[in-house]
């Protein structure tokens, strides 16, 4: 199974990336009602931080963004979604080979996902450092800039012509 589709699917809520149950269902192709009966059966094994019921905020606002195309086909269901560690607990609720093949694709999406913001992290970290270096050079140069359009304090010019003195 290609990780491309599955990396599409991860989604960032409430601070976590998860992946509702209706693209789970679809990937482990079963209907999305037999696998939330066999999570249900299974509660004890997901805690809060392995999975949780969107609210009916947070499914309106997926359905405005079109991440759920309709309310419709939640089919009146609130949607379950799944964290990283909850997808591995999958596993253990859905025994069959394509739950494991699927399982393992989703597992390196979620590795490739980490990789990634992490080398965006040190990519940002890299350019911050090189932004103080060169503001640094930089304002060292616009002052040698400032100093030489000022010139040098010139003298003051003698005046030309008949003056008249005053005793």
């Amino acid at each position: 199974m290609k990780s491309a589709p599955v990396e599409r699917r991860i989604l960032l809520l409430r601070g976590q990336n998860v992946i509702l149950d209706f693209d789970l269902a679809e990937l482990y192709a079963v209907e999305t009602r037999a696998l939330k009966q066999a999570v249900r059966r299974n509660l004890g094994r997901f805690p809060a931080d392995f999975m949780f019921e969107l609210t009916a905020s947070e499914t309106e606002r997926l359905v405005s963004q079109t991440v759920i195309p309709t309310r419709g086909k939640l089919g009146g269901a609130v949607p379950m979604a799944f964290t990283e560690e909850g997808v591995a607990m999958l596993s253990s609720v859905l025994r069959s080979r394509r739950a494991v093949q699927v399982n393992i694709a989703i597992m390196r999406a979620f590795v490739r996902l980490r990789e990634m913001l992490m080398s965006n992290a040190d990519l940002a970290c890299k350019l911050l450092a090189l932004e103080g270096k060169y503001d640094a050079q930089f304002k060292i140069v616009f002052d040698a800039i400032r100093e030489l359009m000022e010139g040098p304090p010139q003298p003051p010019k003698r005046q030309i012509g008949f003056h008249s003195q005053e005793k």
